[in-house]
């Protein structure tokens, strides 16, 4: 039972955690501020996990550039389509869930905060420039403002050679 309270995650240093929080911050700021002066919806929910990824774990595969739009863009996709020919009910969006993470998985472009997309999706009952705004325009701000602070804090973003 014990092996459960096991932490794999290997420590960092409180600059190093600060630095990621201060770049989660950054990046939600500034997908604050576009929609202010756009008037295009930029933020939602899984955005602010996604920012963990980018920003405490930029090493990781799940938060290349590739999975943080095409994660969220196939996992979007996929909660609007069964939207429209499934009832809006909770076993649908089970589906849709469920769907993403295949899909996901089986284009190599898996990214955990999409997985949470066909619930927003479920459950805000967007139209269909939802992919759009905020999911495709939000998802490459973050990417943007990843690797620009990932350059300037020294931090290597985006991985350069696939594994």
């Amino acid at each position: 039972m014990r092996h459960f309270l096991l932490r794999h995650q290997p420590a960092i240093g409180m600059a190093r955690a600060a630095i990621g929080g201060l770049g989660g911050a950054i990046a939600i700021a500034l997908l604050g501020l576009l929609t202010l002066r756009t008037g295009h919806p930029l933020m939602m929910a899984p955005f602010g996990a996604s920012c963990v990824l980018l920003f405490s774990q930029p090493a990781s595969p799940l938060s290349q550039p590739m999975n943080v739009v095409f994660g969220h863009l196939v996992s979007t996709a996929i909660g609007l389509a069964l939207r429209v020919l499934l009832p809006d009910a909770w076993w649908a969006a089970a589906i849709a869930v469920g769907l993403a993470i295949a899909l996901m998985s089986a284009l190599r472009v898996t990214h955990p905060p999409a997985g949470a997309d066909p619930l927003v999706v479920f459950s805000s009952h967007p139209d269909m420039d939802f992919l759009v705004f905020p999911v495709a325009l939000g998802s490459i701000s973050l990417v943007a403002v990843a690797y620009a602070f990932h350059r300037f804090s020294g931090h290597v973003y985006p991985l350069r050679k696939s594994a």
